[in-house]
């Protein structure tokens, strides 16, 4: 199995968490994210801004989340 460079990973990632409403946006990119070497604890640190958009059902926000991790 080869691994995706950290850009080719994120891309994949942002585009399985597009497809999908708030709560389900948040778990796939936090899920997704963690499968890859490059943002070990970085997800950890983050899913809490992350789960204000679920508690608040915030689908720009989530939008937002998702699209900022570079």
């Amino acid at each position: 199995m080869s691994i995706r460079s950290r850009d080719e990973h994120l891309e994949w990632a942002k585009r399985q968490a597009r497809e999908h409403e708030v709560a389900n946006a948040i778990a796939s990119i936090c899920s997704d994210l963690r499968k890859h070497p490059d943002f070990a604890g970085i997800v950890e640190k983050l899913m809490p801004l992350g789960l204000l958009c679920v508690r608040d059902n915030d689908l720009e926000e989530a939008r937002r989340f998702v699209e900022g991790f570079r």
